[in-house]
């Protein structure tokens, strides 16, 4: 069954049973990767040790970094199929390695059968439900110019007011990834983010928490809190709350 959770697999009492064609199990993520070319630290999306739990990946080799910063409406049809193979396997919930990805949330989530939260954008209505009114998000993204009103209305904020926005596209190490030339200095690239950061909240005191949009920017978050003493919020955030709710687990203890 597709929500079972065998806790005695030695003797289940159940009949179990898996779709035709589906042929692995117990990957209840499935995560969308575009052709991008950086290395991926623990922490980033793509990179499978950041997660407690097994995830799947669809590499979707024509989507690269061009085409998604334009919002390229020829991706749609890619990322449906790409979360349909992901749905074969058995996942319960698809996510995007890129913030970007989220043009599409709509349309995904109405053409695919399982839950889909694409974007880490997707985490901005209700962070800001939670802030002092008057406070803003402040969303940390790969290319500003990119994050249109369109994106954002996407992933459930229709008032652009409700956040504040800085790019990282000028940052010398952080163009290592947005040209795709496979490689970056780790230490230089966190100080660039941290550095960035402080002068966002800075020149906004209005923020009362951090979005990363992108998906290489959860390695760095530590250091990003730690610097503006504010909660940030990224990919790993959004990814273990929706496997925290696709998998749930029976409870043991005593009272």
């Amino acid at each position: 069954m597709a929500y079972a959770y065998l806790n005695r697999p030695d003797n289940p009492d159940m009949e179990i049973w898996m779709s035709k064609g589906q042929l692995t199990a117990g990957n209840a993520i499935g995560i969308l990767v575009m052709n991008d070319w950086y290395p991926y630290l623990p922490g980033d999306v793509a990179n499978a040790s950041t997660y407690n739990f097994p995830v799947m990946y669809k590499i979707l080799e024509d989507i690269t970094v061009e085409r998604i910063l334009k919002a390229d409406p020829a991706i749609l049809d890619l990322v449906i199929k790409g979360g349909e193979e992901l749905q074969r396997q058995g996942v319960r919930a698809i996510v995007g390695a890129c913030g970007y990805f989220g043009n599409y949330q709509k349309e995904a989530a109405a053409r695919l059968d399982i839950p889909v939260f694409i974007s880490s954008l997707l985490q901005a209505p209700l962070i800001k439900r939670g802030l002092k009114p008057g406070q803003k998000v402040g969303i940390m993204c790969g290319h500003a110019g990119s994050l249109t009103p369109r994106l954002l209305s996407q992933c459930g904020v229709d008032d652009s007011s409700d956040v504040a926005i800085i790019g990282a596209q000028d940052l010398p190490e952080f163009k290592n990834i947005l040209e795709g030339t496979g490689h970056f200095n780790g230490y230089k690239l966190q100080e660039e983010f941290v550095e960035l950061a402080k002068q966002f909240v800075s020149n906004n005191r209005e923020i009362g928490a951090i979005l990363f949009e992108c998906s290489a920017l959860p390695p760095f978050a530590w250091a990003v809190q730690n610097a503006v003493k504010l909660p940030v919020f990224d990919f790993s955030t959004l990814i273990n709350w929706v496997h925290n709710a696709v998998v749930r687990r029976p409870l043991a203890g005593f009272i």
